[in-house]
């Protein structure tokens, strides 16, 4: 039996750069929020203290992905092998469910102020609601080129695209209010804002998930991995295949793969290994394989969960 693995540190990259982004971001997501809190309270708008109070779970989110981005760039040791990598996806998993708590709430109390609209204040709403734009569109020019890096930047991604289409949303409603008097453009844009939210956060939400259920990643068809790995010479079999992902672009692999018995004596295994893993990593794209080989009928001695 021959065991080896190889791993890519890719990955690594550009972490420092990543958390001075985000501090950044922070930084603009906190100074938005006071001005909407403001807004809100001075003009009497629901949609810039909907706006207001998504800012507020923008700042706890960006809080925890600049400290699960610090926590991604920390070391392996003995005890945890992957070092912090999963802090990625525990981070935008809770982003996830606190935006979507948000979300359903703004459309309860859109819903309720559409039926009774109060007094709003368009003046006040249309100045506040453009400083919030500005500052969403600083924050969205910060992350803009990095969001697709992983799945904690893409959740601070969407949460500042969620903030900036809240903000256009409230400058919309302030206009009509303004021209037409229409005081309930104001619970409209609030539950606009909510239907902007919700989807996109469950999307992002079934994503984590299904890293953290430990999933085989997505476009990667085991089948095929199987089908490929049997069309190399001397492998007569291939079993207790799986794939997953730490994070993001670190998949895994393991394998269990029968060959011929000479292979365990005339030396081949080695070349058959480096053969294996490197058709994994250039057809599949899985730098980080695992591979156990073995005589035939050895699977009869193992698990019979194994596949």
């Amino acid at each position: 039996m021959a065991e080896r693995s190889s791993h890519g540190h890719g990955h690594d990259l550009g972490l420092a750069q990543h958390r001075g982004r985000l501090a950044l971001v922070l930084g603009i997501t906190l100074a938005v929020l006071v001005v909407e809190v403001v807004g809100a309270a001075v003009s009497g708008s629901l949609a810039l203290l909907a706006d207001a109070g998504h800012m507020v779970t923008d700042v706890a989110g960006l809080t925890m992905g600049l400290v699960a981005a610090t926590l991604a760039a920390r070391p392996a040791t003995t005890s945890r092998t992957w070092g912090f990598r999963r802090a990625e996806v525990l981070g935008a998993a809770a982003q996830a469910t606190v935006l979507l708590v948000v979300g359903v709430l703004i459309l309860v109390e859109g819903t309720r102020r559409l039926l009774d609209p109060p007094a709003v204040t368009s003046g006040v709403m249309l100045v506040f609601g453009a400083v919030g734009l500005a500052g969403n569109l600083v924050g969205l020019g910060v992350l803009g080129g990095i969001r697709d890096t992983n799945l904690n930047l893409r959740a601070a991604f969407l949460e500042v695209l969620n903030d900036t289409l809240g903000s256009v949303a409230v400058l919309a409603a302030a206009v009509v209010i303004a021209t037409t008097g229409w005081q309930r453009a104001d619970a409209v844009a609030s539950l606009l804002i909510g239907a902007l939210i919700v989807p996109r956060t469950v999307v992002l939400l079934r994503e984590t998930v299904h890293v953290l259920l430990e999933s085989t990643p997505r476009g990667l068809d085991l089948d095929q991995v199987r089908h490929r790995m049997l069309r190399v010479p001397h492998v007569h079999d291939v079993h207790d295949l799986h794939a997953s992902l730490v994070a993001t672009g670190l998949p895994v692999l393991t394998a269990h793969v029968v060959v011929d018995d000479s292979c365990f004596h005339d030396g081949h295994l080695g070349s058959l290994l480096d053969e294996l893993q490197g058709c994994l990593a250039d057809d599949f794209d899985v730098s980080h394989s695992t591979i156990q080989f073995e005589r035939a009928g050895h699977a009869d001695h193992e698990h019979p969960t194994h596949a």
